[in-house]
């Protein structure tokens, strides 16, 4: 079973973008309800479909594959839940770690997360001075919820 350890922090500041090599990402959901999330990811000219289980802590189950891009297109425009999630990542490396910087565009315009895949749910973290308050356990910065409530509408 595949598994995502994962912390969600807000950015402070643009510090961050002198490491930045952004990448853009379009996704959408098939699913949303709570006990899973079915996911249609491009990114660049890929295409992929993740499903994930529920959050326990800072820890769910996560399966991705790769599909056709132009599937992932087609399902992103006649299948997927709206509005769809815009945004560009930047994987920045630091301290050991990669953190995944995501600004959002569209609906969610003016929110800006980092994130770090963790090897255990209590590995240590040294933030970078640009890496603010975390938020990993509020549920409104998910993606599957920022199409219910985008960040625009708070």
């Amino acid at each position: 079973m595949g598994k995502e350890i994962e912390r969600k922090f807000l950015v402070n500041g643009d510090g961050w973008r002198a490491l930045a090599e952004p990448v853009k990402y379009r996704q959408g959901y098939l699913s949303t309800v709570k006990e899973r999330t079915v996911r249609v990811r491009t990114i660049d000219d890929k295409g992929y479909l993740t499903i994930k289980g529920i959050t326990t802590g800072v820890t769910r189950a996560e399966y991705e594959y790769e599909i056709p891009a132009a599937d992932a297109d087609r399902m992103l425009t006649d299948l997927c839940e709206k509005p769809l999630i815009e945004k560009s990542r930047s994987t920045i490396a630091l301290g050991g770690l990669d953190w995944e910087v995501d600004e959002f565009f569209g609906d969610n315009q003016g929110l800006i997360v980092a994130e770090v895949e963790l090897q255990s749910a209590d590995q240590a973290v040294a933030k970078p001075a640009w890496v603010g308050q975390e938020v990993s356990g509020d549920s409104r910065y998910f993606n599957s919820n920022l199409i219910k409530k985008p960040f625009t509408r708070w």
